[in-house]
């Protein structure tokens, strides 16, 4: 039997529920009744499949909550401990399974089976729970190159791919094991395996190395056995508009970026079966699309173009190098290899081009993936937990309403607030202004698995009342700026009380021309001219930041960027003098700072000054008596609070003790992430043995150790194992 709420109060004799409900009118408050008023509105102008769905249910359940007798309350919280009771049994029983168990159970679970080497995090986006449901199965095939493909799969939660380097060796075959395909001469009209020449996946035969491969640094020999792991995955995004740079040609990525195309992985079919280059997330060579093009083109592959909401026909589709076409001066005049007849992809720049020889077509859509190290900034993956619950109404754009400005609009008229849903991966082009009612909270968000891109001319002005909150969830905007100013329209003070970015992208650097908006300079992307005033920023991509003293600013697991590291990242208003109170965590800021006080741990600054520089140093706090630096790089010299297992620890570690990065240039899949090369002091050096900077929470140098202590009992006898990073 269920004891919820209305079970309960249904047992209680109909004398004392009358009385309930005459004692909860009676008490109910004026602002109460102008809430159920207001509830009751919302309800009545939903259709009748949303009153009947959660939107109705939410509203029906606040009408209650307001209403409420004194009785009817009472229950309502021995109802939520009986809840708790029901769910601590149910959790019970499932912890008894590895595949329902909560995860703090994984490791009990594990013990009685003797599995070995087990590393738990408590806040890693990666469980152990694969690893100890498949230990038995890895104890059957102990010894196999696809066990231990498996076991790393499991263990890192990466895509992997294992390498047996005897197999690759230029010898002398044995007569009763011929190996044809194993030539010690590469052949030059195999286009297949010279593609992926110097890969994973590279098939050609190689002379022995006798380095050792758990050093990394030799392959090729007999007991030799190579573990790939895939650090990058393929982000999708479904239906999205691409840029447009004229009336024939787009590029994929909606900013305009040159963005090389990712396959979609598709899972390894059998447990013997070793991975191929479909099974893991990399870039699509031209010649292998062009080649399979049926593998990687149409509706739910890898990629596909609609015109007018209809798929583009494989077969009207050919693939080329659309590469830039300069002119004397080397000016880009346009693009070569333009198709007359067919559409025309290129995978490694992102390209589209439709022939000449038909009409501009209409409509244009794109279906890809591109690749990226962890759900940061605006993108297409599930971000539903992190929307704020019970916020109502929920205005949807362009459903409800054709614009964002239209359904702030509407919100601005209500007391209470709520919250704007942004629907689709299209463009937006349109400044938005948002004012937020005293005690409210505003929230705009893209929907749950959408990327909208907001496209603005200048300034988003965000004011509010008192204790007024504005939160900010899931969109790409390019163009403008998010800007808090001192006073709104009416010179009255922007009593704002906090602002909230999260999962967004404020793109760094200078924007290309999109529609009506045309092409925008370098500009900080955040201006908040408010003192008293906290800024929240997670799991966001952001240019440079401008905040007065007297604010504060929070930033974890985000990335800052100013483009060079000679410019100025986060400063007042000027860019010359302290800006607000800097708390950061787990996150990469690229340029220089000066800040009131700071307090960072495990994150990267990277800054340098100019010859010319007027600014001392490259990384300046004012107050140095507060504030705290602790297990995070600053550039050498950098004036900061009392350093704590900072890095460079010493001046003569300065030149070794850096940090490496395989991009830093916005739109690369490899934006922002440490180099294979990059020192251990850096790659290693946060609080809790992880990496420093906006990518820690991945736990990348746990993932290995947890494998590197679980190769031992899958292992052939004498077989030595490496671990590489295939992305």
């Amino acid at each position: 039997m269920s004891f919820d709420l209305k079970t309960l109060y249904g047992l209680l004799p109909s004398l004392y529920r009358i009385r309930d409900v005459e004692m909860g009118k009676a008490m109910i408050s004026a602002q109460a009744q102008a809430r159920i008023a207001v509830l009751q509105q919302e309800l009545n102008s939903l259709s009748e499949e949303d009153q009947e769905g959660q939107a109705g249910c939410d509203i029906r359940r606040e009408i209650d909550e307001n209403q409420r007798g004194p009785l009817k309350a009472l229950l309502s919280v021995i109802d939520g401990q009986i809840a708790v009771l029901d769910e601590n049994l149910e959790q019970l029983y499932d912890d008894q399974f590895i595949e329902t168990c909560a995860e703090w159970a994984v490791p009990y679970i594990g013990d009685l089976i003797g599995t070995r080497g087990l590393l738990s995090i408590t806040d890693a986006p990666f469980s152990q729970r694969p690893v100890v449901a498949n230990t038995i199965s890895y104890r059957r095939r102990k010894g196999t190159a696809s066990v231990v493909e498996q076991l790393a799969r499991d263990v890192t939660q990466w895509n992997a791919n294992v390498v047996e380097y005897f197999k690759l060796l230029a010898t002398t075959q044995y007569m009763n094991h011929l190996r044809p395909d194993n030539l010690s001469m590469a052949d030059l009209r195999d286009w297949r395996s010279l593609t992926y020449l110097n890969t994973p996946f590279d098939k050609v035969a190689h002379t022995a190395d006798v380095r050792r491969v758990e050093s990394k640094r030799g392959k090729y020999n007999i007991p030799n056995l190579g573990i790939f792991l895939w650090r990058i995955g393929a982000c999708p995004l479904s239906l999205a508009m691409p840029y447009q740079v004229d009336a024939l040609r787009y590029t994929f990525d909606a900013l305009g970026k040159d963005t090389p195309l990712y396959n979609l992985p598709k899972p390894v079919g059998t447990v013997t079966h070793l991975s191929d280059p479909i099974n893991v997330p990399m870039p699509i060579p031209r010649r292998i699309l062009k080649k399979d093009k049926d593998t990687y083109y149409g509706d739910a592959l890898s990629l596909c173009v609609y015109v007018g909401g209809s798929p583009v026909d494989a077969d009207d589709v050919s693939i080329c190098d659309l590469g830039d076409e300069t002119d004397a001066g080397g000016h880009v005049t346009g693009w070569y290899n333009m198709p007359k007849h067919r559409v025309a992809i290129d995978p490694v720049r992102g390209r589209l081009a439709f022939p000449s020889s038909q009409p501009a077509p209409a409509n244009v859509q794109v279906s890809y993936y591109y690749g990226f190290t962890a759900n940061m900034g605006g993108g297409q993956y599930s971000r539903a937990d992190t929307f704020t619950t019970g916020l109502l109404p929920v205005i949807r754009v362009p459903s409800d309403k054709p614009t964002i400005q239209a359904a702030l609009n509407e919100l601005k008229n209500l007391s209470t607030g709520g919250v704007v849903e942004v629907e689709g991966n299209d463009y937006f082009i349109e400044t938005p202004e948002v004012s937020v009612p005293a005690g409210a909270t505003v929230e705009l968000r893209a929907a749950d698995e959408c990327r909208p891109v907001l496209v603005m001319s200048g300034a988003m002005e965000v004011t509010g009342g008192a204790n007024a909150a504005f939160k900010l969830n899931g969109l790409l905007i390019s163009g403008g700026f998010l800007h808090v100013p001192l006073t709104d329209d009416h010179h009255r003070s922007n009593l704002l009380q906090s602002v909230n970015i999260r999962h967004c992208t404020l793109v760094p650097g200078p924007t290309a021309a999109i529609d009506k908006v045309g092409a925008r300079p370098s500009v900080p992307r955040l201006v908040v001219e408010t003192p008293d005033i906290t800024i929240n920023v997670n799991q966001s991509i952001l240019g440079r930041i401008r905040a007065v003293d007297g604010a504060t600013v929070n930033i974890s697991n985000s990335i800052v960027d100013s483009v060079k590291d000679t410019e100025i990242a986060f400063a007042d208003l000027s860019g010359q003098q302290p800006g607000a109170s800097l708390n950061a965590n787990n996150s990469t800021i690229i340029g220089k700072v000066y800040t009131m006080i700071l307090n960072a741990s495990d994150c990267i600054f990277v800054g340098r000054l100019t010859d010319n520089d007027t600014w001392p140093v490259p990384v300046m706090a004012e107050r140095l008596q507060q504030g705290c630096a602790r297990f995070s790089y600053f550039p050498p010299g950098s004036r900061i609070p009392k350093p704590y297992h900072c890095q460079p620890a010493t001046a003569a570690t300065a030149v070794t003790n850096q940090p490496a990065f395989t991009s830093l240039t916005y739109g690369d899949a490899g934006y922002c992430q440490l180099s294979q090369i990059c020192p251990a002091t850096i790659s290693q050096g946060a609080d809790d043995g992880a990496e420093m900077g906006a990518f820690h929470s991945l736990y990348q140098p746990q993932r290995i150790a947890n494998l590197q202590a679980r190769l031992d009992e899958y292992l052939r006898f004498s077989v030595e194992a490496g671990i590489f990073f295939g992305s």
